[in-house]
């Protein structure tokens, strides 16, 4: 069912996006609109998906091992940033989308 959900995201996406490239006026307006904002959201969604995931394994090695929490810390510390720099990035896409649409 996910698998089924996706994929007809996806479609409906790949659809909506064809008109608007051809778009003036309005419609451009709102297609800007809508990609700025599934840019933020989508990357907000996956970094903090990602980032519950990396810091739940890592505090489950601490609490397995709590002699290697100086070895997993600062990894750890290190992928939650560049998990987070991803996230930035979408918000870079989404404020240049934004800067397009005035």
């Amino acid at each position: 069912m996910k698998k089924k959900l996706t994929f007809l995201l996806g479609v409906m996406l790949v659809l909506l996006a064809s008109p608007l490239y051809a778009a003036t006026g309005e419609l451009a307006t709102f297609g800007l609109a809508l990609g700025s904002g599934l840019a933020i959201g989508v990357a907000a969604f996956g970094g903090g998906l990602g980032q519950g995931r990396g810091l739940a394994a890592a505090l489950e090695g601490i609490a397995r091992n709590p002699n290697a929490s100086d070895r997993i810390f600062t990894p750890m510390i290190i992928g939650l940033a560049l998990i987070e720099s991803l996230v930035i990035y979408g918000l870079v896409i989404a404020f240049i989308l934004q800067g397009k649409i005035s």
